[in-house]
């Protein structure tokens, strides 16, 4: 539900819920002016609380802003894992499903997207956002590992370095032509299918296709 002026201050705080409160509308600052446009203070007016009010459960916006970040990618890994499925039924058919959710989760939740990725939180001392982030990309690397284990030992590239590059073009594709904002550029085909075809280039040129023997290994 959208906090527009008229409903600010009717929930949240007044209920005992402060934090959440708080998260609600920093979402909502983060979806209309990016996670770099709003101050702690403007949170508070947003929450309907006073100024002070938000020291009580964080120490400042960077810290707002890691706990969103924190949920945005612990909601983000339960997406992926939830498309990956361990593989089943078939490696290569779930690679693409873990690819199309990864477009849908930033297309669909698009503040915590942008928490999670263009913050500017520093890592080293949120050690909680580096965890949150790590399982998120351990689903990757594990459904990396999964198809490179299908390749001869002697042909199978370094599965970090190829989970990597498949999680850059995912976050280029998703940041460019799969956002839910108005940052979105125009492009004349889904995003889907372009991430479905940069990976298929990607994988053939490693020399990894589907067993099974169809045209195209996703």
């Amino acid at each position: 539900m959208s906090w527009s002026k008229n409903d600010r201050g009717s929930r949240g705080y007044h209920h005992g819920n402060l934090k959440e409160a708080l998260v609600r509308a920093a979402l909502e600052l983060i979806a209309k002016k990016g996670p770099a446009g709003f101050t702690f203070a403007e949170a508070a007016r947003w929450a309907g609380v006073s100024p002070a009010a938000p020291y009580r459960h964080f120490r400042d916006r960077d810290e707002l802003l890691a706990n969103i970040a924190v949920r945005g990618f612990e909601q983000f890994a339960d997406v992926l894992a939830r498309a990956w499925n361990d593989g089943q039924p078939e490696p290569f058919g779930a690679f693409e499903r873990l690819g199309r959710a990864y477009l849908e989760f930033a297309r669909t939740e698009p503040a915590y997207y942008s928490a999670m990725f263009e913050a500017g939180i520093p890592l080293e001392t949120n050690p909680e956002l580096r965890d949150a982030g790590d399982r998120a990309f351990a689903v990757l690397r594990a459904a990396t590992e999964r198809l490179v284990s299908a390749m001869p030992a002697k042909n199978r590239p370094p599965v970090l370095m190829m989970a990597l590059h498949i999680w850059a073009i995912s976050h280029g594709i998703a940041a460019l032509f799969g956002r839910g904002d108005a940052g979105r550029r125009a492009l004349p085909m889904s995003p889907e299918d372009l991430l479905e075809a940069a990976v298929l280039v990607y994988l053939r040129g490693l020399g990894i296709t589907n067993p099974s023997g169809d045209a195209t290994p996703l």
